[in-house]
């Protein structure tokens, strides 16, 4: 984990800086906003590092009843314990959000209000059930999600690192999708199959790769590194690196 220059003396890793400035973030908009109290209370100022902040911030947004909260998140402490790297997936989606999403004021925003980003980090704990064979509980999270946040990722999807789903509404990723780093999503998009295939049958997305609200990426297919969905498109085959694609079938019009 890198290293973080945080005052004059002291460096820290970066969970614990991007932790800071949640805690920063979270003393300033108490002065401006009180009736938040409770919230900063419950998700920021009564934890003492980023994992257990982030880790409530999940439990909470699955609606478990006081009953089992604690249960579940000793659940998922224990999974960013024994899996640090899905803390930096975390902080990597969270730059994601603050680098791409030009509607984004802070780190705060994004940790608290952004069912883009929670729901991502819902996913990574539910993939990471899923591929401990405990898959009735991580479809029990997918089935959750789907429920509280019109977004449904199939625990068994693999996603790549630095994110970032703007507004998040009405997103289906099946089963057999395979998406690279830094990928950007917009809402209402489906990365589903066709419904003539089994198996392996959903599509894999490459690097840097932006898809438009309202795409829909049907089947076995492969968008190549750098390419791009326009909004609205329906895409039945292959795109190659660097390229553009729009319409209803998806054809090339624009090469990067």
């Amino acid at each position: 984990m890198r290293l973080f220059k945080y005052d004059e003396y002291l460096e820290v890793d970066e969970s614990t800086y991007i932790f800071n400035i949640l805690k920063q973030e979270a003393r300033q908009a108490l002065v401006k906003n009180p009736l938040i109290n409770q919230l900063l209370c419950k998700t920021i100022f009564s934890h003492s590092a980023f994992n257990e902040s982030l880790a409530w911030c999940v439990v909470d947004k699955l609606h478990m009843d006081g009953g089992q909260f604690r249960d579940w998140y000793l659940v998922v402490i224990e999974i960013y314990q024994k899996n640090p790297k899905m803390i930096n997936q975390a902080l990597s989606d969270l730059h994601a959000f603050r680098g791409r999403d030009p509607a984004c004021y802070g780190y705060l925003q994004i940790m608290l209000f952004f069912k883009g980003f929670i729901a991502l980090q819902c996913y990574r704990v539910a993939h990471e059930l899923y591929s401990q064979g405990k898959k009735e509980t991580a479809i029990f999270i997918q089935s959750r999600i789907s429920e509280v946040l019109s977004i449904d990722i199939h625990p068994a999807a693999k996603i790549g690192s630095g994110i970032m789903i703007d507004h998040a509404h009405c997103i289906v990723i099946g089963e057999t999708v395979i998406i690279g780093n830094n990928v950007s999503l917009f809402h209402s998009i489906t990365l589903g199959g066709t419904g003539k295939e089994q198996g392996d049958r959903h599509p894999k997305i490459g690097d840097n790769v932006t898809i438009g609200t309202g795409a829909k990426i049907l089947g076995n297919i492969k968008i190549e590194n750098n390419a791009t969905v326009a909004a609205g498109s329906v895409v039945l085959e292959c795109v190659l690196e660097g390229k553009t694609v729009a319409g209803v079938p998806a054809r090339v019009v624009e090469e990067h």
